[in-house]
């Protein structure tokens, strides 16, 4: 016998053809409205599966969030799909930056480290001890040191942006690791359901047929009964 898909009427020749007691009761509901006539004895190509499983996960996620993000329809895309949706984010951010992105990180790496604070304090120290060396002596910055106040405010005009830069970044960098988190989750999530349903389905087919072997068997003893 020629197995054939309910849904297309393909045949094993031009597609993959699974049976239809392998489908999960929610997937059945959605293929019904469409195919009154669907038989759990009969057969489903692969294809279709994957279509009506992917409908029912939608309507999964619809039913409990609303409307769909593009974050969930790339999840149930690969779910379906059997894609892997783990990706090293990190690795992809720091590919994608530029090299005046990559030296603002190093400076803002380097201006948030003790020992930026250690040199610049050291050159503080003898920036000021040379123009207090003699206060009669011509210095090139003597007290109040106004050329140093100088110095600092432009240092401080220019590292504060680098570091906003960096921070922004970083910003991205963590959006982007939530996003992939929660892409696992969901998936995690959503193949849980998945799995329990189908234990429960296996459950209930294994207890249809105990009743059918007990019925079988309830009968031949009837039957060893009337031959006595």
């Amino acid at each position: 016998m020629k197995k054939q898909c309910q849904i297309c009427g393909r045949d094993e020749t031009q597609t993959e053809i699974l049976p239809s007691i392998i489908v999960r009761p929610s997937v059945v509901d959605l293929i019904k409205i469409n195919h009154p006539n669907w038989n759990m004895n009969g057969f489903v190509c692969s294809d279709d599966l994957q279509k009506y499983r992917k409908e029912y996960l939608l309507k999964l996620i619809s039913d409990e969030k609303g409307d769909l993000s593009n974050l969930e329809l790339d999840v149930i895309n690969k779910l379906t799909e059997y894609e892997s949706i783990s990706e090293d984010v990190e690795k992809e951010f720091v590919a994608g930056l530029t090299m005046g992105e990559k030296l603002s990180d190093i400076i803002a790496s380097f201006g948030g480290s003790w020992k930026f604070i250690i040199i610049f304090f050291t050159v503080i120290i003898i920036w000021i001890a040379i123009n207090s060396y003699a206060l009669t002596a011509k210095t090139f910055d003597p007290y109040p040191f106004i050329l140093l106040n100088l110095v600092l405010s432009c240092l401080a005009a220019f590292q504060a942006p680098i570091i906003m830069m960096s921070q922004n970044r970083q910003e991205d960098r963590d959006r982007s690791s939530a996003e992939q988190d929660y892409k696992i989750n969901l998936k995690a999530e959503l193949e849980l359901r998945q799995l329990h349903q189908k234990i429960d389905h296996l459950l209930v087919q294994q207890w249809e047929r105990m009743a059918e072997i007990q019925e079988m068997q309830l009968e031949m003893l009837e039957e060893i009964k009337k031959s006595k």
